[in-house]
């Protein structure tokens, strides 16, 4: 009885591969082959350019003649399943077999994504790498011995004596380095600020968010059980005048760039929301998730400076190094500051000490000044040329939110928003429409947009992503119409 496996080669002359099982099924050993190697080729099993086992070595795995095998072999060439060349061997062709012309054609379906433009991901290739190995070098060998131990809850005191120097210097933040707790990103730290706040004296019962926001940062504070009522937004950002009316015991927000509309919280209702938290024992959450990346204008102070007993501050090297180093702070209100760090748990399992060290020692060597420095001027530049490539092809298209961050809204017609989408699908790219971000509880406003990241593709693929989206919105703005090169029965 002939076998059902077989070896096919590897990498290295008489080096082991990988195993194919075929099922000869059928009344003839050369039938069953030949069907099997075919499925396997449909099916996608054996993938194009794959190389086949010689006659020889498939015979003797499956125990079955060679001549069977070469004739095998010999059936799939002829059908265009297969190539087979003086010195190469057999291999799976590179092109698929047209079917029979009885078949009807598939209906199209986008092609993938060759280009990222989600909002929320610098630039990754511009992860200054080396910088990094050499902070990273000089903060390994100079650590203490206990650094290498499970260490503080609050994070290596290292890091939080630097994030307190930097931020007081670059964003007016107050921080004292015992009110600072490192977590692995904004989210973590959100996630243990939902847990104290719910479960804490207080019983904070409701935090009020942007009508239009971070889906993720709800979901956390839901599932802590926590009610996020939306507050409303205007051409000057967040309605902060309505906490009043909605009666919150705190409220989330991004006051420096608010997410996605990109409208700074005005100084008036910055002064108004710190007075609301006075008179109401309320606290305010203070996600400053891109506040080094500013371009037409000074810089915005954090929130927190205005009342450090009122405000979290949440950080993150997220958006201005990477989210593979899952670094974040909280700087805290003194009242919250160890509830916190109980919170996050009796050692710091969650952060790596030697990445915490790492950018300590980056922070103080000023290397992170120099890279946010060379990251503004290179985001700033891709921001005007998308504004500068939509005023010339799409000028339809208005552009807002762009005087900070590393994402831009593309204001469309009313009623096209997902017109737009699955066109930017059909030009190989991936966007978010602004209504993703919309409350589930906040009022449709009349509005269409979409919310597109310009920092996330690398330098040689960025004119390419930026002729895509022009092309999609082309076919899309003020016609109402099936984008061009779309879907076709």
């Amino acid at each position: 009885m002939a076998k059902t496996w077989a070896t096919l080669p590897g990498p290295e002359p008489g080096g082991s591969g990988v195993d194919l099982h075929v099922d000869l099924r059928g009344p003839g050993i050369r039938k069953g082959l030949t069907d099997a190697l075919r499925e396997a080729v449909r099916g996608g099993r054996l993938a194009p350019g794959t190389r086949l086992p010689s006659s020889r070595t498939f015979a003797a795995d499956l125990g079955i003649s060679r001549n069977t095998v070469a004739d095998a072999y010999a059936d799939l060439v002829a059908e265009g399943w297969l190539t087979a060349r003086q010195g190469s061997g057999t291999r799976v062709a590179e092109r698929a077999v047209s079917r029979p012309a009885a078949t009807p054609p598939p209906r199209r379906t986008p092609g993938p994504a060759r280009h990222d433009l989600i909002p929320g991901t610098p630039d990754l290739a511009s992860f200054p790498r080396a910088a990094w190995l050499k902070a990273a070098r000089k903060a390994v060998s100079s650590a203490p011995n206990e650094a290498f131990g499970y260490g503080d809850p609050r994070g290596r005191v290292e890091l939080r004596t630097a994030l307190a120097h930097y931020l007081a210097r670059a964003r007016g933040v107050y921080a004292d380095p015992d009110r600072i707790v490192v977590c692995s990103g904004a989210a973590h730290g959100l996630m243990l600020l939902a847990r104290v706040l719910q479960q804490g004296p207080g019983r904070t019962r409701s935090v009020a968010v942007d009508s239009y926001g971070l889906d993720v940062h709800r979901e956390l504070l839901t599932t802590a059980g926590l009610r996020t009522p939306p507050l409303p937004y205007d051409e000057r950002a967040t309605r902060t005048d309505q906490l009043t009316r909605l009666g919150p015991d705190a409220v989330l927000l991004t006051p420096a760039h608010q997410f996605p509309l990109g409208v700074a919280l005005s100084p008036e209702r910055r002064a108004e929301t710190v007075d609301w938290a006075r008179r109401s024992d309320g606290l305010i959450l203070e996600d400053d998730y891109d506040g080094e990346f500013r371009y037409d204008r000074q810089p915005v102070g954090a929130l927190q400076g205005l009342d450090p007993d009122r405000v979290v501050y949440l950080g993150t090297a997220s958006k201005s190094l990477a989210p593979a180093l899952r670094l974040g702070w909280l700087v805290l209100p003194a009242a919250l500051a160890a509830d916190v760090a109980r919170a996050k748990g009796p050692s710091d399992w969650a952060c790596g000490a030697i990445d915490q060290l790492t950018l300590a020692e980056f922070l103080t060597s000023g290397a992170y000044d120099r890279h946010v420095r060379a990251a503004r001027l290179r985001y700033r530049r891709r921001r005007d040329q998308l504004v500068a490539a939509l005023a010339a092809r799409v000028p339809e298209v208005r552009v807002s939110g762009i005087a900070a961050g590393l994402h831009a809204v593309l204001e469309l017609t009313y009623g096209t928003e997902q017109l737009a989408i699955r066109a930017a699908a059909w030009h190989g790219l991936t966007v978010l429409g602004l209504d993703r971000f919309r409350h589930p509880e906040a009022p449709a406003v009349g509005r269409a947009a979409l919310v597109v990241g310009y920092a996330t593709p690398p330098d040689h693929a960025w004119a390419g992503a930026l002729d895509a989206l022009c092309d999609a919105l082309a076919g899309v703005v003020g016609s109402g119409a099936e984008p061009r090169g779309g879907p076709q029965d």
